[in-house]
């Protein structure tokens, strides 16, 4: 496996070895970026990283486990009917063991509170570290993900078809199946950079050494967790729901389901967005999670107002 500029590595006590690269000045506020199903911290494009260290964060981006460059697990992966009849196979990782390989990895930076934004998986995992460890989470940006109960945030039919292929075997092959998923679940709207979008697409296929068998664990974890309404509905934290309002991959009503389960949660629903992070959004993306950090710590008057 390739070495890659900035990675670094933390071993964790439950077992994981996570890669994470940190930017930004190193007194700024913390911020933790989570990625997706089967995606590295590559996936969170670099102009969005920018944006955010830019206005002075500390950026921590890290691939979750089953991801990247960080650990495989061992155990074996759900065949496709059992994924298909969401199905997990006893002593399947979930949701839960996912937030606490974060924790960790705060706990290894010597984080003690981070603002947290998490995009579709990543949303997921966000949501449950800022439900189970409310002291740990400064705020919480839940990027187009969904609360697990399963008449929300589904994909769309023509999308599932998609995902159902087998996985790419070279690099090459998985740039074009890249590509052409991002042609369904990109946006019109906001349309993304094909150029750039190939070579981030090679370059994660290099850095994780090619095929990734851990995708069908991570799809056996968000089932395994099932419906988390009712956990959601302790997060404290000034939460964010960004949502497209096109979105094929996690249909907009999880993100309506998750604002709404989320006491005081602000919803942000963008017209003609999809399920990517194209360079048309980035800078709002920014401006909405620096905004939501900045509320959060004004100082309060006795009232409970801002000043």
């Amino acid at each position: 496996m390739p070495a890659a500029t900035g990675d670094r590595f933390a071993d964790l006590p439950a077992g994981p070895r996570l890669c994470y690269r940190v930017e930004g000045p190193e007194d700024g506020p913390p911020l933790l970026l989570i990625a997706g199903l089967g995606l590295d911290l590559t996936s969170w494009p670099q102009q969005l990283v920018d944006g955010f260290t830019g206005h002075g964060f500390r950026v921590i981006r890290f691939d979750n486990r089953d991801a990247g460059r960080s650990s495989r697990i061992a155990t074996p992966a759900p065949g496709r009917l059992r994924q298909l009849l969401a199905r997990p196979r006893p002593g399947a990782y979930d949701l839960g063991d996912l937030a606490a390989d974060t924790i960790g990895l705060l706990d290894h930076l010597g984080v003690e509170r981070a603002h947290l934004a998490g995009m579709s998986m990543g949303g997921m995992i966000a949501q449950t570290v800022a439900a189970r460890h409310p002291e740990r989470v400064a705020t919480l940006t839940s990027i187009f993900s969904t609360t697990g109960h399963p008449r929300v945030g589904q994909p769309a039919r023509s999308t599932i078809l998609r995902l159902a292929k087998p996985p790419a075997r070279t690099a090459e092959e998985s740039a074009e199946r890249h590509l052409s998923l991002l042609s369904h679940i990109g946006s019109k709207t906001f349309p993304p950079d094909e150029a750039l979008e190939r070579t981030w697409a090679t370059g994660a296929w290099e850095r994780s050494g090619g095929v990734n068998p851990g995708v069908p664990r991570q799809i056996s974890a968000i089932q395994a967790s099932g419906d988390r309404t009712a956990e959601l509905r302790r997060i404290t934290a000034p939460t964010l729901v960004v949502h497209g309002d096109a979105d094929l991959m996690v249909h907009p009503s999880g993100g309506r389901a998750t604002a709404q389960a989320i006491p005081g949660a602000r919803h942000v629903e963008i017209t003609g967005l999809r399920h990517h992070l194209p360079p048309g959004v980035l800078d709002r993306l920014v401006e909405l999670t620096t905004g939501l950090a900045q509320t959060a710590e004004a100082p309060k008057t006795r009232s409970g107002g801002t000043r």
